[in-house]
């Protein structure tokens, strides 16, 4: 196995890790953690499929971003841009109080609605990234 397919196994395993995770999270009230782990899952998988196609160094922590860039040579990806959108609209709102309006926190702010969407979001990221890397 090249250098490249083992980093993309890596991250792969992490980010269906922090999926699982995202789910844990979920069923014990943690909901704005949930969203963050939600996030960090479709992150991961979308850099290991990247790096099982040659990719060096993937600077972007945009899931759109990511998104589009293997939409271009994937056209199932493309389907997956609003699961991306709802996934980079979380990553700073569940990490910090004073991005979210008014006086609430991020465990205030999130729901379980909020979470189970992203987990979601997540999980046809995952599977589509899954199906691509064994295809």
């Amino acid at each position: 196995m090249d250098a490249n397919r083992k980093e993309a196994d890596r991250w792969f395993r992490q980010g269906e890790r922090d999926l699982e995770s995202a789910r844990n999270s979920c069923r014990s009230g943690d909901q704005e953690w949930a969203c963050f782990q939600a996030q960090q899952s479709a992150e991961k998988v979308l850099k290991a499929l990247l790096y099982a196609r040659g990719h060096r160094r993937i600077l972007t922590r945009s899931v759109f971003e990511l998104v589009g860039e293997i939409a271009r040579s994937e056209a199932s990806f493309a389907s997956l841009k609003a699961d991306a959108k709802r996934l980079d609209g979380v990553y700073i709102t569940t990490r910090y109080p004073d991005s979210i309006v008014g006086n609430l926190t991020p465990s205030e702010y999130f729901d379980r609605e909020d979470a189970e969407t992203c987990i979601g979001s997540a999980a046809s990221i995952c599977e589509t990234a899954r199906r691509t890397l064994k295809g």
